[in-house]
């Protein structure tokens, strides 16, 4: 994988993370389309995830600092607990099947199709609850744990994660920019734990050396972490202007080309390294 390569992956990620179009499956669909080979392509995945970490920092510094200095006061800390546990429970409960997926396209031209109907039907009810003034700005257990539901959903390539997470707020009444705000607080114990869970596995197999060159993942990291800080920037003043629907329809418009490629064979199912070669075989 060179330098040019990994920056555009990243580049991607960081964009694909905080709009609701799925970063994963973004980052999957890109390095079938350029023949990308990764031993472990989950863990540089993970990684390029990791830059865009850096823009959640920087973009909610005062909540991440209000968390530290007054952790019981402070609710959000408790909040993300309670919106992480779902993921966390069909992370131990389907870790190799989610493992498997998370590098497999079979489904990721549905997702991208399912991915659009949340969206679709997220801005229908925000919508509806404008209308009835339904709407409120302070998350509370009940929505944390919905969006934790929505964000263990979310775990599917193709199924955008910020996409599905803003569905479950704006579903329990919480305004579309709360919803929002919340939804890219979440993206920080979600990655971590998934990069220290593929890390630990990639170390423990001895494979973390097979991840790929240093420096071009350095690069995509950095390409991730810009490119997210523009994107979340970009989602949080767009967020109650601009209709879900218009990202809906590129979803949607995605997901039909995807499983037109994989119906003529564009797309491989499995990662290029485990997709099996059938080689002639000579008659006597």
């Amino acid at each position: 994988m060179s330098v040019i390569q990994s920056a555009l992956l990243g580049l991607v990620q960081g964009l694909s993370e905080f709009l609701p179009i799925s970063s994963s499956g973004h980052l999957n669909l890109m390095q079938a389309l350029l023949q990308i080979d990764l031993t472990h392509q989950l863990l540089f995945n993970i990684l390029l995830h990791v830059g865009s970490l850096v823009a959640v920092l920087l973009v909610f510094w005062r909540d991440w600092l209000q968390m530290i200095l007054h952790p019981i006061r402070n609710k959000t800390f408790l909040l993300l607990v309670v919106a992480s546990l779902p993921a966390l429970v069909a992370k131990l409960l389907l870790g190799d099947a989610l493992e498997a997926l998370g590098t497999n396209n079979a489904l990721l031209g549905v997702s991208f199709l399912f991915t659009g109907l949340l969206l679709i039907l997220t801005q229908a009810i925000s919508v509806l609850n404008q209308r009835r003034h339904l709407t409120g700005e302070t998350v509370g257990v009940f929505h944390a744990l919905m969006m934790g539901l929505m964000q263990a959903v979310g775990m599917l390539p193709g199924v955008s994660r910020s996409g599905a997470t803003i569905f479950g707020g704006v579903s329990t009444r919480l305004t579309r920019e709360s919803a929002a705000k919340f939804s890219f607080m979440m993206s920080m114990p979600a990655i971590l734990a998934s990069f220290l869970s593929e890390g630990y596995s990639a170390y423990r197999e001895g494979t973390l050396a097979q991840t790929g060159d240093l420096t071009a993942i350095l690069v995509g990291m950095i390409a991730a972490g810009v490119s997210g800080y523009l994107a979340i920037r970009f989602m949080l003043k767009i967020i109650a202007k601009v209709s879900l629907n218009w990202f809906a329809l590129y979803v949607v418009l995605l997901g039909i080309a995807v499983l037109a490629m994989q119906a003529a064979g564009v797309i491989p199912g499995a990662p290029l390294h485990l997709t099996p070669v059938v080689t002639a075989v000579p008659l006597p």
